[in-house]
């Protein structure tokens, strides 16, 4: 509940700042976000083939705000996804949960080059459960994982849409609770972790035809201090495709490879119909 409560606060705090006077934002700021709220549901009644009932909901903010002026370049994002789903026989289960800041400050040194500083913190809002085992295994909670890595750097950047940062000497802090304690990388009997690596992030986004935007997010962190062999990857690469100002249908994957979270894979696939609302203010 104070997770929806929150995000609906996070989404209506957006909704009126963006009916501002366009006055009321400063030249060198460029604010723009976006709301997307997608619907899933199926319902069986006599059905041979088999099925249960299923609604799910997915509510995502996208907010960016970016300054620019003279050789100052000061990017920030913020990502904040919530889902839950319910399933006949099964209950409310949580589908998805992700609060993601990431700020980029940078002083331009080339056309294309800026010394940086970048910082980068994400958790998730809600106790988390491994369905597979029973009773339910809890997993994580609210800033139990919690990860902050910042740095300086390197960045190239041709555009908004366009842009490659390098932190050979990134600071990592993972942050866990009492119950978590001696996961994440975090040792037994400690609620927080230290790490010194390397950390390289991407952001490229480009429009593969008429309507059809294409996003790719990527951000990767070699840790000198424990198994640097071992890389965390985090990529995401999602489709916008366009319908009308309102609707658009989204399509969406993202992977995960860090070994102190799990020793597989993970993988994540959505897809589903959006009902969008954008502002932006230049």
């Amino acid at each position: 509940m104070r997770t929806i409560l929150f995000t609906l606060l996070v989404g209506f705090t957006f909704f009126g700042y963006s009916q501002e006077k366009k006055d009321s934002v400063p030249k060198s700021w460029k604010v723009e976000g976006k709301m997307a709220f997608v619907l899933n549901q199926s319902s069986f009644s006599n059905w041979i083939a088999g099925g249960s009932n299923t609604v799910a909901g997915n509510l995502a903010v996208d907010y960016d705000f970016n300054y620019k002026k003279k050789k100052w370049r000061w990017d920030n994002k913020i990502t904040s996804v919530y889902g839950l789903s319910y399933i006949d026989g099964q209950g409310v289960r949580k589908t998805d949960d992700r609060f993601e800041y990431n700020s980029l400050l940078g002083l331009k040194s080339g056309k294309y080059w800026f010394f940086s500083f970048i910082s980068n913190f994400k958790t998730q809002y809600t106790r988390g459960y491994d369905y597979k085992k029973t009773p339910f295994e809890p997993i994580s909670d609210f800033l139990a994982p919690a990860y902050w890595s910042f740095g300086p750097g390197m960045l190239w950047k041709k555009s908004d849409s366009a842009r490659v940062n390098i932190a050979p000497a990134s600071a990592r802090l993972t942050f866990v609770t009492d119950e978590f304690s001696g996961k994440y990388g975090v040792d037994e009997g400690r609620n927080t972790a230290v790490g010194l690596g390397f950390n390289l992030s991407g952001y490229f986004k480009f429009s593969v035809m008429k309507n059809v935007a294409m996003e790719n997010i990527l951000a990767m962190y070699s840790d000198y201090l424990d198994k640097p062999q071992n890389v965390d990857i985090d990529y995401q690469m999602r489709f916008f495709i366009k319908i009308n100002k309102y609707l658009s249908t989204n399509l969406g994957f993202h992977t995960i490879i860090d070994d102190n979270a799990s020793s597989k894979v993970q993988f994540k696939q959505m897809f589903g119909l959006g009902l969008n609302y954008i502002f932006h203010k230049t």
